[in-house]
Protein backbone atom coordinates (compact mmCIF):
# COMPACT_ATOMS: atom_id res chain seq x y z
CA UNK A 1 0.00 0.00 0.00
CA UNK A 2 1.49 3.34 -1.00
CA UNK A 3 1.24 6.40 1.22
CA UNK A 4 -1.58 7.88 -0.92
CA UNK A 5 -3.75 4.74 -0.94
CA UNK A 6 -6.35 4.33 1.77
CA UNK A 7 -6.31 1.02 3.64
CA UNK A 8 -9.06 -1.50 2.90
CA UNK A 9 -8.57 -3.44 6.13
CA UNK A 10 -7.03 -3.05 9.55
CA UNK A 11 -6.00 -5.69 12.06
CA UNK A 12 -4.69 -5.50 15.58
CA UNK A 13 -2.64 -8.50 16.67
CA UNK A 14 -2.18 -9.17 20.37
CA UNK A 15 -0.40 -12.07 22.05
CA UNK A 16 -2.24 -13.64 24.94
CA UNK A 17 -1.84 -16.20 27.67
CA UNK A 18 -5.59 -16.81 27.61
CA UNK A 19 -8.61 -15.23 25.94
CA UNK A 20 -12.33 -15.82 26.26
CA UNK A 21 -14.97 -14.24 24.02
CA UNK A 22 -18.74 -14.29 24.56
CA UNK A 23 -20.34 -15.19 21.25
CA UNK A 24 -23.94 -15.48 22.43
CA UNK A 25 -25.43 -13.57 25.37
CA UNK A 26 -27.44 -15.29 28.09
CA UNK A 27 -31.13 -15.63 27.38
CA UNK A 28 -34.03 -16.77 29.49
CA UNK A 29 -33.38 -20.43 30.16
CA UNK A 30 -29.82 -20.51 28.77
CA UNK A 31 -26.40 -19.31 29.83
CA UNK A 32 -24.08 -17.18 27.74
CA UNK A 33 -21.85 -19.04 25.27
CA UNK A 34 -18.10 -18.43 25.10
CA UNK A 35 -15.18 -19.51 22.94
CA UNK A 36 -11.74 -19.68 24.53
CA UNK A 37 -8.10 -20.14 23.65
CA UNK A 38 -5.04 -20.52 25.80
CA UNK A 39 -1.62 -19.16 24.82
CA UNK A 40 -1.71 -17.68 21.35
CA UNK A 41 -2.87 -14.60 19.51
CA UNK A 42 -6.02 -12.52 19.26
CA UNK A 43 -6.63 -10.92 15.86
CA UNK A 44 -9.10 -8.04 15.77
CA UNK A 45 -10.23 -7.41 12.21
CA UNK A 46 -12.09 -4.62 10.38
CA UNK A 47 -12.79 -4.20 6.67
CA UNK A 48 -13.25 -0.86 4.91
CA UNK A 49 -15.00 0.10 1.69
CA UNK A 50 -13.11 -1.32 -1.28
CA UNK A 51 -11.97 -4.51 0.48
CA UNK A 52 -12.03 -7.68 -1.64
CA UNK A 53 -11.06 -11.33 -1.18
CA UNK A 54 -7.64 -10.51 -2.63
CA UNK A 55 -6.56 -8.86 0.63
CA UNK A 56 -7.28 -11.91 2.84
CA UNK A 57 -4.02 -13.88 2.40
CA UNK A 58 -1.98 -10.80 3.38
CA UNK A 59 -3.86 -10.22 6.64
CA UNK A 60 -2.51 -13.11 8.70
CA UNK A 61 0.98 -11.71 9.07
CA UNK A 62 2.81 -9.62 11.63
CA UNK A 63 6.13 -7.92 12.01
CA UNK A 64 8.65 -9.58 14.30
CA UNK A 65 12.04 -7.87 14.74
CA UNK A 66 11.49 -6.03 11.48
CA UNK A 67 10.63 -9.23 9.62
CA UNK A 68 7.13 -10.13 8.46
CA UNK A 69 6.08 -13.59 9.64
CA UNK A 70 2.93 -15.59 9.03
CA UNK A 71 0.54 -16.67 11.77
CA UNK A 72 1.46 -20.16 10.57
CA UNK A 73 4.91 -19.67 12.11
CA UNK A 74 3.72 -18.49 15.51
CA UNK A 75 3.19 -20.81 18.45
CA UNK A 76 -0.21 -21.12 20.05
CA UNK A 77 -3.85 -20.79 19.18
CA UNK A 78 -5.84 -18.09 17.44
CA UNK A 79 -8.94 -16.09 18.39
CA UNK A 80 -10.38 -13.98 15.57
CA UNK A 81 -12.57 -11.07 16.69
CA UNK A 82 -14.61 -8.92 14.28
CA UNK A 83 -13.98 -5.35 15.39
CA UNK A 84 -15.81 -2.69 13.35
CA UNK A 85 -14.69 0.03 15.76
CA UNK A 86 -11.18 -0.21 14.31
CA UNK A 87 -12.61 1.76 11.38
CA UNK A 88 -13.68 4.73 13.47
CA UNK A 89 -12.55 8.29 12.90
CA UNK A 90 -13.00 10.99 15.52
CA UNK A 91 -15.26 13.88 14.58
CA UNK A 92 -15.65 16.28 17.44
CA UNK A 93 -16.59 14.25 20.50
CA UNK A 94 -18.03 11.33 18.50
CA UNK A 95 -16.72 8.51 16.36
CA UNK A 96 -17.88 7.97 12.80
CA UNK A 97 -17.66 4.78 10.79
CA UNK A 98 -18.49 5.99 7.28
CA UNK A 99 -15.50 4.21 5.72
CA UNK A 100 -16.43 0.75 7.05
CA UNK A 101 -17.60 -1.86 4.56
CA UNK A 102 -21.34 -2.64 4.42
CA UNK A 103 -22.50 -5.41 6.76
CA UNK A 104 -23.18 -8.04 4.08
CA UNK A 105 -19.75 -7.72 2.44
CA UNK A 106 -18.04 -7.43 5.82
CA UNK A 107 -19.68 -10.65 7.00
CA UNK A 108 -18.67 -12.46 3.80
CA UNK A 109 -15.04 -11.29 4.06
CA UNK A 110 -14.89 -12.10 7.78
CA UNK A 111 -16.20 -15.63 7.20
CA UNK A 112 -13.74 -16.09 4.30
CA UNK A 113 -10.85 -14.92 6.53
CA UNK A 114 -11.86 -17.35 9.29
CA UNK A 115 -12.12 -20.20 6.75
CA UNK A 116 -8.70 -19.31 5.31
CA UNK A 117 -7.11 -19.39 8.77
CA UNK A 118 -8.79 -22.71 9.59
CA UNK A 119 -7.59 -24.23 6.32
CA UNK A 120 -4.02 -22.94 6.71
CA UNK A 121 -3.71 -24.04 10.35
CA UNK A 122 -5.60 -27.36 10.24
CA UNK A 123 -2.39 -29.40 9.93
CA UNK A 124 -0.68 -27.74 12.92
CA UNK A 125 -0.79 -29.79 16.10
CA UNK A 126 -2.11 -28.29 19.34
CA UNK A 127 -3.53 -25.23 17.56
CA UNK A 128 -7.07 -24.15 18.34
CA UNK A 129 -8.86 -21.60 16.16
CA UNK A 130 -11.88 -19.84 17.59
CA UNK A 131 -13.76 -16.81 16.34
CA UNK A 132 -16.36 -14.29 17.32
CA UNK A 133 -19.75 -13.58 15.79
CA UNK A 134 -19.82 -10.85 13.16
CA UNK A 135 -22.24 -8.02 13.89
CA UNK A 136 -22.96 -8.94 17.53
CA UNK A 137 -21.86 -7.26 20.71
CA UNK A 138 -19.20 -9.45 22.29
CA UNK A 139 -17.55 -9.54 25.71
CA UNK A 140 -13.81 -10.25 25.74
CA UNK A 141 -11.71 -11.41 28.68
CA UNK A 142 -8.00 -11.31 27.94
CA UNK A 143 -4.77 -12.09 29.77
CA UNK A 144 -2.06 -10.51 27.65
CA UNK A 145 1.45 -11.81 27.19
CA UNK A 146 3.21 -8.52 27.85
CA UNK A 147 2.46 -5.32 26.00
CA UNK A 148 2.80 -7.05 22.65
CA UNK A 149 0.24 -5.45 20.34
CA UNK A 150 0.64 -4.53 16.67
CA UNK A 151 -1.67 -2.68 14.30
CA UNK A 152 -1.45 -3.50 10.61
CA UNK A 153 -3.18 -1.85 7.65
CA UNK A 154 -3.68 -3.47 4.26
Amino acid sequence: MSEKESPVARTVLQQCLRASLMVKPAEEGSEAEYVQIDRGMVIYICFFKGATDEILPKMGHESSSGKIVSILDLPGSLLIVPQATLGGKAKGKAMQYHNNINKEDGLRLYEAFVALCEKELEAKENVVIKHGTYGNRQVLKLDTNGPYTHMMEF
